[in-house]
């Protein structure tokens, strides 16, 4: 799907960055609690800033599902051309939008949640872009909204710090905006309840995919996500109406 650049990108990432693992069990997290959230009774999926996902494709989903992904005009475009020989496996639509604008990210939600209760809102590798103030607006119109589930990635600040040393120019187009010390807090001051927390580290060991010095500092690696005392951590939430 990325093509050479996305090649090209990997290649010019320092080597701590090139193996992925955060990227990688971050999507296992959230298939995981995809297919939980249909055997809920998830009727409706939203996936907001889809960029390159191609979970219609590749998971198993029922056919009834409708699945709506929403994202910028250029990158829908190229996405309907690198798929157009595909067929997902349930009912997809795709909007052109920009979802940075508050008034047009409030329209798009009075027209695609038709049945709140049964309405999932994916927000994948979004919210970490945003300002502050965006950030608190999509917490606050998904809110307004009603929906059923909304899973939402974050990572506090120390993270992110931590991210920007190690990883060096990787995030000079697309750097981090929206930072706090507890993003969990933050969501759930403005309506949200986080019913699921998953440490993306956690997940990580528990599968086995830790590089051995990781491995040897668990310890010190796995805060108490509501109370991290400054240490470290990024992880999936996923969050119902308070």
């Amino acid at each position: 799907m990325a093509g050479a650049s996305g090649y090209h990108i990997i290649e010019a990432a320092p080597k701590k960055a090139r193996s992925g693992l955060g990227v990688i069990v971050r999507t296992k997290i959230i298939d995981d609690l995809i297919q939980d959230s249909l055997a809920q009774g998830c009727t409706r999926v939203l996936n907001l800033a889809a960029g390159l996902d191609t979970r219609p494709y590749r998971l198993d989903l029922p056919d009834t599902l409708t699945w709506i992904e929403a994202d910028l005009p250029r990158l829908v475009i190229e996405k309907e051309r690198l798929l157009t020989e595909e067929i997902p496996a349930c009912r997809l639509e795709r909007q052109q939008i920009d979802l940075s604008d508050a008034a047009t990210l409030r329209s798009f939600l009075d027209t695609a949640v038709v049945d709140p209760a049964h309405t999932l809102v994916i927000t994948e590798g979004l919210i970490q872009y945003l300002e502050q103030e965006q950030v608190s607006e999509l917490a606050s119109a998904l809110r307004a909204a009603n929906i059923g589930w909304w899973i939402v990635d974050v990572m506090n600040t120390p993270m992110q710090n931590g991210m920007e040393k190690s990883y060096g120019t990787m995030f000079e187009n697309a750097p981090f905006r929206f930072a706090s010390d507890d993003p969990i807090a933050y969501l759930e001051e403005r309506g949200w309840a986080a019913t699921d927390l998953e440490s993306v580290y956690t997940r990580a060991r528990q599968a086995g995919r830790l590089p051995l010095k990781m491995r040897l500092l668990s310890a010190l690696m796995e805060p108490d996500p509501r109370n991290t005392g400054g240490r470290p951590w990024a992880g999936v939430l996923r969050m119902s109406p308070a």
